[in-house]
């Protein structure tokens, strides 16, 4: 028997009668709040124990673990001479000041490096994903750029770019070493980068781009407005991970003799002989990477629970 939509509108609205008692009123009994059964209560007890019992014993082995690596540490027998050599209050009072001037050279770094090395980082993605034979030497250039800088170590390109261009005595060249350390910076994260954006750009299923281009988008809009964004979403993690690593890195910037963080308690530990300062500058930039780290972590749980739940990234 078939049933036309009118009459199945009629029979749901019939049945919504029933459950309102015909007036509008609801019928009692009938919108009354779920209640537990027993067993799932005593079930989720029994959840809430074990998850007081774990963390109360990942409490207690953490603060084992801890006292026994201090007293290891403590009783060695160079110990005071460490301690004095590495840990120092008065050192550390003196270096902190300094140190934390020289960061703020290291956070406009971490900006301006950022941004240029997503930009060249995408256009170097976009060149080593063209299609066509017409296209194929811009294909190869990008593909040996990213072959190269990602197998030189970042130490000698900024010793590369940092002393070796003053060398050159070009005219019109800077010779500022904060400048060359973060094109060098640039030069060898791009490259990274643009491989983060080429396996996003790749992950993208070529039905996508077959549909955009259904619609009439040309395949420069099939790219900028359909593939791209999700690549770039679906990429967000390891590009967060890129800069926090270029965070760190920023502090190579010193060995040209930009005054950043590092460079700043390089100068008190060259006049006292004291590594306390080197302390204060790792700690600083620790302080300064666990909100980004944990930011990141946060932002891959939240894109796994919605792929988990079959929403969109």
């Amino acid at each position: 028997m078939t049933v036309t939509k009118g009459e199945s509108a009629r029979e749901g609205a019939d049945d919504e009668g029933d459950m309102t008692g015909g007036a509008g009123d609801p019928v009692p009994g009938a919108t009354d709040g779920y209640t537990p059964s027993a067993r799932r209560l005593e079930r989720e007890r029994h959840k809430r124990a074990r998850a007081r019992r774990a963390t109360a014993v990942a409490a207690l082995s953490t603060l084992v673990t801890a006292v026994v690596l201090y007293l290891v540490v403590v009783n060695a027998p160079g110990w005071p001479r460490t301690k004095e050599t590495f840990f120092s209050a008065q050192y550390a009072r003196e270096a902190l000041p300094k140190v934390l001037d020289g960061l703020w050279l290291n956070v406009r770094l971490l900006f301006v490096c950022g941004a240029a090395v997503l930009v060249l980082g995408m256009l170097i993605a976009i060149a080593r994903t063209l299609r066509g034979p017409v296209f194929f030497p811009l294909r190869a250039l990008a593909a040996a750029y990213t072959d190269f800088f990602r197998g030189l170590p970042l130490i000698i390109n900024l010793m590369i770019v940092v002393l070796g261009v003053p060398a050159l005595r070009l005219q019109g060249v800077t010779v500022d070493p904060v400048l060359l350390g973060g094109t060098a910076l640039t030069l060898t994260y791009s490259a990274y980068v643009a491989e983060v954006f080429r396996a996003g750009i790749e992950s993208v299923h070529p039905s996508q781009r077959a549909a955009a281009r259904s619609l009439g988008l040309t395949n420069r809009q099939a790219l900028r407005y359909v593939v791209l964004p999700q690549a770039v979403r679906r990429q967000v993690p390891p590009l967060l991970n890129d800069l926090v690593s270029l965070q760190k890195d920023t502090g190579l910037v010193s060995i040209g003799g930009a005054i950043d963080a590092v460079r700043a308690a390089d100068i008190i530990v060259g006049r006292s002989l004291n590594y306390t300062p080197y302390i204060v500058a790792g700690l600083v930039f620790v302080a300064l990477t666990i909100p980004m780290t944990r930011f990141t972590d946060w932002v891959t749980a939240r894109m796994d629970r919605q792929r988990a739940q079959g929403g969109s990234l």
